[in-house]
Parts: structure tokens; C-alpha cells; sequence
């Protein structure tokens, strides 16, 4: 057993069965593991219990309050955050052993991480975003806090921080089923924090859009160099940014869509 540190692995899930157990167990050196469930269906819950964390049931709020509210929660200030589909890897777990007393004792507010990306099934090579991209992800809750939005959250604080090396591991989306499932959602949920700021439609930029996300990830950001998986990657994220403004246009032309749309990604169980 690896000796515990005075801190608190947060992960916020709804029906990740498959996924929470590797990620709770990636951290064996928490003092407390805590779980915030927004109403799981599945075996979430029992299996997070049975893999020693603290669960707390928290009506979704978005993931920026959802992740307020379950700092509100931890019995410790030193708050390490991961998604049920990240794990750490050996590498990291003996880095932030050897490091972390001593950034804990002093005044930095927060951490960098470098996450890497498991995408169709094996670590992408060249992809920027997915090759060491860095995260704040280690915090201390009276030195930063969760932007308030639905989705597209960042940590946010003014203090002092560290950066560690190994990497962390992002097992994305075990099928391209999932992840536009997911499109779906998190487009719904930034038009919704769009519409709060009265954000203009602009369709007029929209091909321009996909022109230039797609040339960004797949050339600038060397998607190219991971094959057809970096295609792929590429596209998927050009689609995004261009459905999420469609999706905009059309609640704001048509406001009953709001509903009808919030309705059938509840039936789909889609409504995070």
C-alpha cells in the first residue's frame, strides 16, 4: 500500500460502471476518494463504494458548479481532479508521490498535469492536443475555483503553480458512437451558456468554420502524422464546431426547439 496524502480525489460521474473502477484505483495514495453522482442507472455507485470512495449525489448542475459543488464536499483543501475515463500511470503516481509534500506546504494554488489521449483504442502519437496537453487538474480549493459554465470548464486561479512531467491517461471515447453522442450534448450545452450571454448567431462564418478548424487540427496540430485516426480526430472536432452554431441558429430562430431538444436527450439518457 502506497503511504496516503493529505488529499482528495474528486471525480463527478453518471453511469460510468465501465470506466470509474481503473480511474479510483489509479490513485491509491488519496487520503479520500469522493464521487459526485448526478444519478447514475447503472453500477456506478456500488462500484466506487467497493473501490473505497465516498459517494455524494448531486443533481447536475454543469460541469464547472458540478465540480464547485464537490470541492464544497472533500475533507481536504488539496483537491486532485480526474474524469472517470483518466487514469494516472505509474510514472505519475511515483511523480506526485516524491513531489507533492512540498508543494502542499507551500503557497502555490494549483498544478499543471500533461494528459495524453487513448483515441480508437491506442495512444495518439503526434496529435498535439492529445500529446501532452496541459491541464491544471491538482488545486487547492481556497486558491481556485471552476469557471461557472456548462461544459468547457477550466480552472481558474491567480496564485503560483507547478508543472509535473509524467503524463496522465484519457481512454476517449470507446467508440465514434459515443463520441457524437457526446457532440450532442455538449453542443447543447454551450448554445444554452450562449444564449444566457445573447451571443449573436453570425452563420455567415459558419463554412469558414469547419474550414478552419479542420486545417488547424489536422495540419497545424499534426493530426496528419497519426494516420487516419488524426483524420478522423480532425474531422470530428471541425463537425463540432460547426453543429454547436447550427444548433445556436436554430434556438434562436425556433425557441420551442429548446424544449423539444432538452425532452429527447432525456429519453436518450443524454441529459448528462
Amino acid at each position: 500500500m502506497a503511504p496516503t496524502l493529505p488529499l482528495t480525489l474528486v471525480v463527478i460521474t453518471r453511469n460510468e460502471a465501465q470506466k470509474i473502477a481503473r480511474c479510483l484505483d489509479s490513485v491509491p495514495f488519496a487520503a479520500e476518494k469522493l464521487v459526485v453522482d448526478s444519478g447514475s442507472t447503472d453500477d456506478t455507485v456500488a462500484i466506487a463504494q467497493a473501490h473505497g470512495a465516498r459517494v455524494v449525489h448531486q443533481t447536475w448542475l454543469g460541469f464547472g458548479p458540478q465540480r464547485n459543488f464537490a470541492a464544497t464536499q472533500c475533507s481536504h483543501p488539496w483537491i486532485l481532479a480526474l474524469d472517470a475515463d483518466e487514469f494516472l500511470t505509474d510514472a505519475l503516481i511515483d511523480e506526485l508521490q516524491q513531489r507533492l509534500p512540498a508543494l502542499m506546504e507551500g503557497d502555490a494554488a494549483a498544478a499543471i498535469l500533461r494528459r495524453h489521449l487513448i483515441y480508437m483504442g491506442k495512444p495518439m502519437r503526434w496529435y498535439r492536443p492529445a500529446v501532452g496537453e496541459k491541464m491544471a487538474r491538482f488545486y487547492h480549493r481556497d486558491r481556485a475555483r471552476w469557471s461557472d459554465v456548462r461544459v468547457h470548464e477550466s480552472l481558474q486561479f491567480q496564485g503560483a503553480s507547478v508543472t509535473f512531467n509524467a503524463p496522465f491517461l484519457h481512454d476517449n471515447n470507446p467508440s465514434l458512437v459515443e463520441k457524437q453522442l457526446k457532440v450532442l450534448l455538449y453542443s447543447e450545452l454551450k448554445c444554452r451558456d450562449w444564449l444566457e450571454k445573447k451571443k449573436s448567431a453570425r452563420m455567415w462564418q459558419t463554412p469558414f468554420v469547419f474550414m478552419l478548424a479542420f486545417i488547424k487540427d489536422y495540419l497545424l496540430r499534426l493530426g496528419f502524422l497519426d494516420g487516419w485516426r488524426g483524420y478522423a480526430i480532425s474531422q470530428t472536432a471541425a463537425n463540432y464546431a460547426v453543429y454547436k452554431r447550427m444548433r445556436y441558429y436554430e434556438m434562436l430562430q425556433n425557441p420551442a426547439s429548446r424544449e423539444t431538444a432538452a425532452e429527447a436527450l432525456t429519453r436518450s439518457g443524454l441529459d448528462h
